[in-house]
């Protein structure tokens, strides 16, 4: 079986001039959406340096379950009350998951 070499572009044609190409990419950036702009929520969205290497290690250590583990260690600190852990665990789950972090920090007579 030999393979063949097919052009992305035919002879004598360039990209820019397909109507569907023009229409497809005008298409994708009107859906474009970042959730994380500067200051959305009043929070400083991640932008911490320090916290958001801790928490790209984190997820490096504990896979998709990260949050869930920052979490509990979030709510481990806050039970022993070190407030500066909890702190710090929370800002790892809310930069790793905010739905989550959000659960974490509603008192638990509002669920």
């Amino acid at each position: 079986m030999s393979i063949h070499f097919a052009p992305a572009v035919l002879p004598g044609r360039t990209h820019v001039c397909r109507p569907i190409a023009r229409a497809m990419v005008s298409r994708a950036v009107e859906r474009v959406a970042n959730d994380d702009g500067e200051h959305a929520d009043g929070i400083d969205g991640g932008h911490d340096e320090r916290l958001l290497k801790a928490a790209l290690r984190h997820f490096g250590s504990h896979g998709l379950g990260a949050a869930r583990a920052a979490r509990a260690q979030a709510e481990a600190a806050f039970f022993d009350g070190d407030r500066q852990a909890y702190d710090w665990w929370l800002g790892i789950t809310r930069t790793l998951d905010r739905r989550l972090a959000a659960e974490a920090e509603r008192p638990a007579s509002a669920s």
